[in-house]
């Protein structure tokens, strides 16, 4: 199963795919798009949308995971987050991928252990499990999601690749409740 996670941003959407097999994470790929400041944000969400419509026929995953927002203090920067996630989304959905959206909790949970965790853990984790380095922290970021996304299944509900594999689904069973609190 070849998966691309998103984190969308309209100054950087960060992406990254990994590949499941034989209940091993292979890295593939990771990155940023990042439109010009000097394009209005209509132009710098389409070319979010068509930046991210290359990759993925580039890198042809077939399964999508977008982190789903949280929403801070300052309403202006929410908004343009979730412009940026609906540009992400319609890519891939464009692209005739289902879009799975899981919480930052539970993706910093599923890499680290931790449901607060640091950027900085996060990228460290990655470091250890893909033995790569990031290409900056937005797509440090993506690659822990597209990571969390083995434990959905195309049916958006949870799976695994080797079923005998009971603690691993309690343990996102458990995260999934939580997250739902």
């Amino acid at each position: 199963m070849r998966v691309i996670g998103v984190d969308p941003g309209l100054r950087h959407t960060g992406w990254g795919v990994v590949e499941f097999k034989n209940n091993k994470i292979f890295y593939i790929k990771d990155g940023s798009i990042s439109p010009s400041t000097k394009l209005n944000d209509g132009k710098r969400l389409l070319e979010i949308k068509n930046q991210l419509l290359t990759i993925i026929n580039q890198y042809n995953p077939n399964m999508s995971v977008i982190e789903k927002i949280f929403v801070g203090s300052g309403s202006i920067s929410s908004l343009k987050l979730g412009m940026a996630r609906g540009a992400s989304m319609i890519a891939l959905a464009e692209a005739g991928l289902i879009v799975n959206e899981l919480s930052p909790k539970f993706v910093k949970k599923t890499v680290t252990g931790y449901g607060s965790a640091s950027k900085e853990q996060i990228k460290s984790m990655i470091e250890k499990l893909l033995n790569i380095v990031p290409k900056n922290e937005d797509s440090s970021d993506a690659l822990a999601i597209a990571i969390s996304g083995q434990h959905i299944g195309y049916d958006n509900k949870l799976s695994f690749s080797n079923e005998s594999d009971g603690l691993n689904l309690a343990i996102a069973k458990a995260l999934l409740k939580e997250e739902n609190k």
